[in-house]
């Protein structure tokens, strides 16, 4: 099979597009149907379908996607060893990151990074949304949940926990907290519901339905802003809130909700060297602060 005909196909599939496809690889849409056409003719089945939802692939047409992530791997990665040999890491990486994650964990420790590597320049994009990273939005990114969409490298990052905060003074003034069914008396902070972009972003309406949000937005950092002013009780996390001491945790003995962070990249910009490297380096940093973005060593709320 020609490559040039796997590779357009690779880039239709990723996309569920041809004209999506042909924008990617800077061709017409006519060429790249034209490339599948050929492919097909070649294999002589059909390789994908089309729906309202736009190209899927057929039981045969996910048999040759895998043969053709296959060889587009050995490629990549003859192609990055070579340029490993004649070069160091040197560049720049687009790095797709959650709002918090990014300005408030990782930030600090990429400096260390590009100490250890001088020829680096990193572009952090702390998005409130996932990023596409077919579309070369970023290189690589840190997502809050495992990406559905087929042909991208995934692995778990870590775990991190979230819990109920607030201010002392706002707690010195309402109601106390004894447990969890005192919660929904209290003023929320909360995302908005229909401007959620993942399931795996918290949901107060999920959690604690009686529970009635007194102010909301898609900004995780302007929900910790208000909390701090003393407006209600957000739920954070937990490496978010320790940076600030005005901040209390709430329950924390006995409230438990956990999240996952996944570090995501297309094949061929994973084994990039400079990639790999920060994949590396980002894991260690996560090894290493379990504590802090698990909540280890906080004090209760104050009777």
């Amino acid at each position: 099979m020609d490559w040039d005909n796997l590779r357009v196909f690779l880039t239709v599939a990723r996309s569920s597009s041809m004209l999506d496809a042909a924008r990617m690889l800077g061709s017409s849409q006519s060429t790249v149907s034209r490339r599948v056409q050929r492919l097909e003719r070649e294999i002589g089945r059909k390789v994908f379908e089309r729906t309202t939802q736009g190209l899927v692939l057929t039981a045969h047409g996910h048999k040759i996607l895998r043969q053709a992530e296959g060889i587009e791997e050995l490629l990549t990665t003859v192609d990055t060893r070579a340029n490993d040999r004649r070069a160091d890491i040197s560049g720049e990486i687009r790095l797709g990151t959650t709002e918090a994650f990014g300005t408030y964990f990782l930030a600090p420790y990429l400096a260390r990074f590009c100490a250890l590597h001088p020829a680096v320049t990193i572009d952090v994009l702390p998005m409130p949304r996932l990023l596409n990273l077919w579309r070369r939005e970023a290189d690589t990114a840190i997502a809050i949940e495992r990406p559905a969409t087929a042909g991208l490298v995934a692995a778990r990052l870590t775990s991190y926990r979230l819990l109920p905060y607030a201010t002392t003074g706002y707690l010195e003034s309402h109601p106390a907290i004894h447990g969890a069914s005192d919660l929904a008396e209290h003023c929320w902070v909360d995302y908005i519901d229909d401007l959620v972009f993942s399931p795996q972003q918290f949901s107060l309406k999920s959690w604690l339905p009686s529970a009635k949000p007194c102010f909301r937005s898609t900004s995780v950092l302007a929900q910790a802003q208000a909390v701090r002013s003393g407006l209600g009780v957000g739920i954070l996390p937990c490496f978010l809130a320790s940076q600030f001491d005005d901040l209390v945790p709430i329950l924390a003995d006995s409230i438990d909700i956990t999240r996952t962070f996944w570090l995501v990249a297309p094949p061929e910009r994973r084994e990039v060297s400079r990639v790999r490297a920060l994949w590396q380096y980002i894991r260690e940093v996560a090894g290493r602060e379990q504590g802090l973005l698990m909540g280890a060593g906080m004090n209760v709320t104050p009777s």
